[in-house]
C-alpha cells in the first residue's frame, strides 16, 4: 500500500481526534469578533478557503483566506492562523516573521513541531497524529480543517460517518478511459473542490479544473463532453447534471458531507494513479515541502532573515 493510500484511510481517526482536541485549544484559536486571516500554501490554502467560509458562515466574525504570498501586508487582523503540515514551507516562514515584527498575533496549525515554525509563531496547535510520509497531502489538511470546523461548532459525528462510507463504497465511476475531471463546490466547498482538482494533477498527471458551480456554466462547460467526468462536492444547482450528461461525460453528483466527499476523490486519484502505472507516493516535479534559498523574493527583507535564522536555531 502507498503512503497515499494508507494516510487517506485514516482520515476517519484523525477528525475524531482533532474535533476532540478543538476545545482545548480553544485559547490560541480565532475568538468570536476577532477579524481573523487563515494562510497556507497549495492543498492549506484551499483547506484556509474552506475554514474561512465555514468560520463567517457560523457567525464568527470577517474572515479572509489568502495563499502566504500573496498576504495584504496593509490590511490589519486580530488574529492569522497558518496552516502548514512541515513547518518549513519559506513563504509561511517569511510570512509569519513579518506577522511578527508588525505585532500581529499568529498560531500555526502544524504537523512537524520539531521545525522552524514552532519559533515564528505566537501559538502552536500541533497535530502530529495527522502528519504524513507523502508528498501530497490528505490526512493533516483534511484534519485541519475539521480542527477548525470543530472550533466554530460546524463539525458532528455523521461528518465522520461518512468518511467511513467514502472508504467502504464502490468509487462512483470507472478510472478507465477519462481524460479530464472537473470539481464543483458551493460556498465552504469551494475551497474543496480546488484541492480535489489539485489531489487529481498530483497523484495522476490529470487535466482537472475546478469552479463555484454556478460559474461552471460561464466558460468552462465548453471543455466538458465524452470522456471527461464533472464531480460536485456538495448540492448542486439545477440543470447542471443534465446539461453536463447532455455533452456525454459522466456526472457525479455529491451524496456526503463535502469533506467525506473529497474522501472520495482522494481514492478516485489514486486508482486513477494505478491505472496509468503511476506511483502517487513520487508525484512529478515535487517536493514535501517548498523551500526557497535567500533572496527568493523582493519582500524577503535581512529583518525575515534574521527571524528565520532564529527559530532555526532554536530548533536545533
Amino acid at each position: 500500500m502507498s503512503h497515499v493510500a494508507y494516510e487517506l484511510s485514516t482520515q476517519p481517526e484523525s477528525w475524531e481526534r482533532a474535533a476532540e482536541l478543538a476545545p482545548a485549544r480553544r485559547a490560541v484559536l480565532p475568538e468570536p469578533g476577532e477579524r481573523t486571516a487563515i494562510v497556507g500554501c497549495g492543498t492549506s490554502y484551499y483547506m484556509a478557503q474552506a475554514a474561512a467560509a465555514l468560520r463567517e458562515d457560523a457567525g464568527h466574525g470577517e474572515t479572509d483566506a489568502f495563499p502566504a504570498s500573496e498576504f495584504p501586508h496593509r490590511r490589519r487582523y486580530d488574529r492569522v492562523v497558518a496552516l502548514t503540515r512541515s513547518g518549513t514551507t519559506t513563504e509561511v516562514l517569511d510570512l509569519l516573521a513579518a506577522l511578527r515584527e508588525a505585532g500581529t498575533p499568529t498560531t500555526a496549525v502544524i504537523g512537524d513541531p520539531d521545525t522552524p515554525v514552532t519559533g515564528l509563531a505566537d501559538d502552536l496547535v500541533v497535530l502530529d497524529f495527522a502528519d504524513e510520509e507523502s508528498v501530497v497531502q490528505t490526512r493533516f489538511a483534511t484534519t485541519a480543517l475539521t480542527l477548525l470546523r470543530a472550533h466554530v461548532g460546524a463539525h458532528t459525528p455523521a461528518v465522520v460517518a461518512d468518511a467511513r462510507t467514502a472508504l467502504a463504497e464502490p468509487l462512483p465511476v470507472a478510472p478507465e478511459g477519462l481524460s479530464q475531471f472537473t470539481f464543483l463546490g458551493r460556498g465552504w466547498s469551494v475551497g474543496l473542490a480546488h484541492e480535489a482538482a489539485l489531489k487529481m494533477r498530483e497523484a495522476s498527471l490529470s487535466w482537472a479544473e475546478s469552479y463555484p458551480a454556478m460559474e461552471y456554466r460561464h466558460g468552462p462547460v465548453s471543455v466538458t463532453g465524452p470522456g471527461s467526468v464533472t464531480w460536485s462536492l456538495d448540492a448542486t444547482p439545477d440543470g447542471i447534471a443534465e446539461q453536463v450528461l447532455g455533452t456525454g461525460a459522466a456526472w457525479v453528483a455529491g451524496a456526503l458531507d463535502p469533506l467525506a466527499e473529497l474522501v472520495r476523490v482522494h481514492r478516485f486519484a489514486v486508482a486513477v494513479a494505478a491505472h496509468r502505472r503511476l506511483d502517487p507516493d513520487a508525484p512529478r516535479n515535487l517536493t514535501r515541502s517548498v523551500i526557497l534559498t535567500p533572496g527568493h523574493t523582493a519582500g524577503h527583507t535581512a529583518g525575515h532573515a534574521s527571524g528565520l535564522a532564529a527559530a532555526e536555531e532554536a530548533v536545533r
